[in-house]
């Protein structure tokens, strides 16, 4: 029984997972794909080419952290359509952003 038990323990210590099989719902990126690069592909802006997700851009806007990113998805301005909290939760909200600051804001 001792034995079986050890070569058990031996054996789950030897697995590993990866952080990502623990990852909830899509990726930032794949939420991204399905909510924004409508009129942000590539990072742009079809409807009003001054606001891209670009870094020069997002910090002319005020637009710095995450969290910013989250307001104005929240609460947007002329032209980009409110995703409320029932459309995006939080956490697929902050996936987005931080999409977004990785892959635009460099």
């Amino acid at each position: 029984m001792k034995t079986a038990f050890a070569v058990a323990l031996a054996l789950m210590a030897s697995i590993t997972i990866s952080p990502s099989a623990f990852a909830k719902g899509p990726s930032g990126k794949a939420l991204f794909q399905k909510h924004c690069a409508s009129c942000h592909a590539n990072g742009g802006n079809m409807d009003n080419p001054a606001y891209t997700l670009h870094k020069k851009d997002l910090q002319r806007h005020g637009v710095q952290t995450e969290s910013d990113i989250i307001k104005r998805m929240r609460h947007p301005g002329p032209g980009m359509p409110v995703f409320s909290k029932k459309k995006i939760s939080y956490t697929q909200a902050k996936a987005i952003a931080k999409y977004i600051m990785e892959t635009y804001n460099k």
